[in-house]
């Protein structure tokens, strides 16, 4: 029997790797011999490097970078087993998890960092770029990134303007002559879930600038600065990313990623997908065992179990769903292709109690459902 193992991480608890590993022991004491393939995935959030990375056989790459608020910082990212791929997740060194409460501010916060890591990939030799944007700190557009890779952004004056979404205001030219010259010969690919344009009611600054510290004022002025920024771009470049789906992604980083790296913008889940070459195991197996900590409605946005049971249904295999907890509507992925779901939580316990105790929850979960199956199996 052909198992196929692929889950999300179960946040703050379990990786998606341990998650595959104690659902295969649960499997194991209620199978004999199976053979079971365990891909351990994610949506283009949290766990994105180190799942591609994992099933590539490649490897973290330290490099030093600087933070949004322009600190020096033992950065990381990844190079996938091709070593012509780099992986990288934005929110490891522009992104609010290195800012504490009182330092959040996108009036100064900056993409420099981000494209100080595109940069030491290319050094490595690397032809192709994955560029995970969620979680950022920044509302500028992506013009700290520009600007480390080469780029230089200049007021009426011919001087630099300053870092963050608040000096887009005195941007006048672009000079990219001295842009490097390899992100030509570069594939730029985009881990995107967020459709948000950049500007307006939906974009960057309405939608995301508060929980990156910014009040009421503050997010009227980087919304003009946004749109002054999309102007200047489409004067000097030619081209017009004000409204493109994505754009908005991370304080407008998608938006100059699309500007200046000519990137393609994909959902996370599809990078992952085509990079693991998720639909042969698919393909091969006949069950699926797929999860994360929360199963809901809002997991057919693109989450990982979507994911995977669009691709199953596709090939009409049957997926078992195991979560940390069941949300409303999640029925609605009986539809999409999920064949039912199962909570690990086998009695009344708090949250922390269930983190606690996630290895095991897990693993007896794993056994029961595949002791049920096996049930049914006897029985078609």
């Amino acid at each position: 029997m052909n198992i196929l193992i692929a889950p999300d991480s179960f946040k703050d608890s379990l990786s998606a790797t341990e998650v595959c590993r104690f659902i295969e022991s649960g499997i194991r004491k209620a199978l004999i011999n199976p053979n079971i393939t365990c891909v351990p995935l994610a949506d283009g959030g949290e766990g994105f490097v180190q799942s591609i990375i994992d099933a590539t056989n490649g490897r973290l790459i330290k490099a030093k970078a600087h933070d949004p608020l322009m600190r020096e910082i033992d950065a990381e990212y990844g190079l996938l087993g091709d070593n012509e791929t780099a992986i990288i997740e934005m929110s490891k060194v522009s992104g609010l998890e290195l800012l504490s409460s009182k330092e959040k501010d996108p009036w100064t916060t900056t993409t420099y960092g981000t494209g100080e890591l595109i940069r030491d990939a290319l050094n490595r030799g690397c032809k192709k770029l994955i560029i995970g944007i969620g979680g950022s700190a920044t509302n500028d557009g992506g013009a700290g990134m520009i600007e480390a890779l080469g780029g230089k952004l200049l007021t009426t004056n011919g001087e630099q303007i300053d870092k963050g979404g608040g000096s887009l205001q005195k941007l006048a030219t672009i000079d990219l002559a001295n842009l490097d010259k390899r992100l030509s010969e570069c594939q730029v690919i985009v881990a995107c879930d967020v459709t948000n344009p950049l500007l307006g009611k939906n974009g960057a600054s309405l939608v995301f600038a508060r929980q990156k510290g910014a009040n009421s004022r503050m997010i009227n002025l980087l919304e003009e600065n946004l749109s002054h920024y999309a102007n200047i771009i489409q004067k000097e470049i030619g081209k017009d990313i004000s409204d493109i789906p994505g754009a908005g992604a991370a304080g407008g980083l998608g938006a100059g990623l699309l500007a200046f790296l000519n990137a393609e913008l994909k959902p996370g889940f599809d990078i992952i997908r085509n990079t693991l070459n998720l639909d042969e195991y698919i393909k091969q197996a006949d069950l699926i065992f797929t999860g994360e900590g929360k199963v809901d409605f809002q997991t057919q946005f693109g989450k990982t179990p979507f994911g995977v049971a669009q691709v199953a249904k596709k090939y009409n295999k049957p997926v078992i769903c195991l979560a940390g907890s069941i949300g409303e509507g999640a029925e609605i992925l009986y539809k999409k292709g999920i064949t039912s779901i199962f909570s690990i939580v086998d009695k009344p316990m708090s949250l922390d109690e269930a983190i606690a105790n996630a290895t095991l929850l897990l693993e007896e979960t794993a056994e029961r459902v595949m002791r049920l199956y096996l049930i049914n199996k006897n029985f078609a």
